[in-house]
């Protein structure tokens, strides 16, 4: 097949069939198309988009890069779930142990933070000890123990999305509804699953702004996983105001250890709850979503899916003293109450600038190679639809730099609106979509 000719034909709007698409990437894995063509070929795609079939022959080659994990010796259903990213989104930590719980199987890989969204790794490693990096056979032994696994990216599973994914964060190419759609499906169909809830965020905080973007990537995502003949959910959630109280990644922990033991009952508990819902559904663990749900409040209230929590957290090497006395991990040495410069019902957040702000605090990371401080973040103690009076607190900024706190404080006064009359709240689901 002739490369040069295979990027005109997309450039021109033709669809690339399977066999085309799966030696373009056979031959980029084994680098024998020059970057330079293949960041031609991308921007193709993003030009001029590929059909479902398309998509499906891509997700098939990326996936068969790598390894496929084969859970055929776990007898019971797997089960994951995925999340297209936000700010305070620690739904992964909660809903793992509530579906394991139930004897469903959670192989979850999941991601680093980059930019203004929190990741589920970065989040995980603030528990002194806790170890992402397992190999797919230590993966196996925790997940045969104990019913799930929260791990990264394994050099193993679909090493050809890597290489691409390098190329998309430096050719302008990310936004690529197909290429989003294939990288996401190729790790998460090279976990082994038989079933997948997508919880795609829509709003200003999240990757998917528009609603209608979130519904083109969401179709896209279930198509593609139809065609692998997998059940999978799609969910349509607000991404408008940070989800929980809290932002940062200890911080984030924390948040997770009240709700899976019933001390708190917010949106991301109402959240966590449907998500969880729909995944024994999935796994054949009850007969309705709301069934499921129930199932997912009984678990937190007889206390199995923070006893789960801790299981999954020792057996991946995490000090699990810290899981149940949270009170003993060290403080930033800088906290800060920001106060309102303003009275009125808060209306708006700018939900990026959150994210940003615990950037800028220390939470995050603007490279790869950036060190987190796994204690620095955000407390809100108001969300949309709260009431203010001059100097009230909005929120608690912890750092160990003093003039992070500073820039921080100003991005967060500026992220704010006021209205007189109580606005309405957004919707925290959107849309639900089989």
């Amino acid at each position: 097949m002739n490369f040069v000719e295979i990027i005109k034909n997309k450039r021109d709007g033709n669809s690339l069939n399977a066999e085309e698409i799966s030696f373009l990437i056979n031959q980029f894995t084994k680098g024998n198309i020059p970057d330079y063509q293949f960041s031609a070929l991308l921007m193709a795609i993003l030009l001029k988009g590929m059909n479902d079939s398309e998509t499906a022959a891509l997700t098939n080659s990326m996936l068969n890069s790598g390894k496929i994990i084969d859970l055929s010796s776990l007898k019971g259903k797997k089960v994951d779930k995925h999340s297209t990213g936000g700010v305070g989104d620690k739904t992964s930590l909660i809903i793992a142990p509530i579906v394991a719980s139930t004897g469903i199987y959670v192989p979850m890989i999941s991601g680093r933070g980059l930019g203004h969204t929190g990741g589920t790794l970065d989040k995980l490693e603030s528990i002194p000890g806790f170890r992402t990096d397992l190999s797919l056979s230590e993966s196996m032994k925790v997940l045969k123990k104990c019913g799930a696994v929260l791990i990264g990216q394994t050099k193993e599973i679909a090493p050809a999305d890597k290489m691409i994914y390098a190329l998309r964060d430096v050719t302008a190419t990310v936004e690529s509804i197909p290429l989003i759609t294939a990288s996401i499906m190729s790790k998460k169909l090279a976990e082994g699953i038989d079933g997948l809830v997508l919880d795609i965020k829509t709003g200003n905080g999240a990757f998917m702004k528009s609603h209608g973007d979130s519904m083109e990537l969401a179709n896209s995502l279930i198509s593609t996983a139809k065609s692998f003949d997998k059940k999978v959910i799609a969910f349509i959630t607000d991404m408008n105001q940070p989800l929980g109280n809290y932002i940062g990644n200890w911080l984030e922990v924390y948040e997770s250890i009240q709700v899976l033991k019933g001390k708190v009952k917010n949106d991301l508990y109402n959240l966590s709850i449907k998500l969880a819902g729909a995944m024994i559904n999935i796994g054949n663990k009850a007969r309705s979503f709301q069934a499921g749900e129930q199932i997912a409040k009984d678990k937190i209230e007889n206390g199995d899916a923070f006893k789960k929590f801790l299981e999954i957290v020792e057996l991946q090497g995490g000090n699990v003293n810290y899981i149940n006395n949270p009170e003993k991990y060290s403080k930033s040495k800088f906290v800060k109450k920001v106060h309102s410069d303003k009275s009125g019902f808060i209306e708006e957040m700018n939900t990026y600038q959150f994210g940003m702000a615990s950037l800028e605090l220390g939470a995050g990371r603007r490279t790869k190679s950036d060190i987190i401080d796994h204690k620095a973040g955000i407390v809100l103690y108001k969300k949309i639809g709260d009431h203010l009076s001059k100097n009230d607190i909005v929120c608690e900024l912890r750092s160990d730099s003093i003039s992070k706190i500073k820039l921080a404080e100003k991005m967060i006064i500026e992220s704010i609106k006021f209205s007189k009359p109580k606005p309405s709240i957004p919707k925290l689901i959107k849309k639900v979509i089989l």
